[in-house]
Formats: C-alpha cells, structure tokens, sequence
C-alpha cells in the first residue's frame, strides 16, 4: 500500500470523565503502530467529521540526529574527476 491510499481502521472506545474533563483510551495497538506512549502529545483536531487526534511530531535536535549516527561511518569521498564547467570550489 502506497501513501496515497489511506488505511483506515475503525474501533470503539468508551468516553469517560477525567477531572473536568472527558478521556478516551487508545488501544495499545493502535498506540503503538503510531508512536504514541504514555505522555506522548497529541493534537486534537474539530472537523466537521469529528475529533481527530493525531501524534504530534517531536521535533528533533541536531543532538537528538547526531546520537542516530553513533557507530556508523561517513562515505568516504568521492572523486568526480576535474571540473568541467563553471563550478565553485
């Protein structure tokens, strides 16, 4: 399945009061296939349809990019041979 094709799955949960306010539980499943995890922010969106929450996307840091490349080695250089144009070195 190709990103233009939209996997929709449907599942119930029950509304229930959280303090002043109404909380719905996400299915572990479906949490995880997302990303989601206790804490986790999410955006709730008012459509005409309904309420959609979607996973909000940590931003990454440069530090947070950096600790993904521990252990793996840059490619070497390589030589394209002598310039045959215009280029700026």
């Amino acid at each position: 399945m190709d990103k233009s094709q939209k996997r929709e799955v449907s599942k119930l949960a029950t509304v229930q009061k959280w303090g002043n306010s109404l909380g719905v539980r996400i299915p572990q499943k479906t949490a995880l296939s997302h990303g989601v995890t206790n804490g986790s922010v999410v955006e709730i969106v008012d459509t005409e349809e309904g309420i959609l929450l979607r996973p909000k996307k940590k931003k990454l840091t440069l530090e947070d990019l950096l600790a993904q490349t521990k252990g793996k080695t840059p490619p070497s250089e390589v030589d394209f041979g002598r310039p045959e144009g215009r280029e700026l070195l």
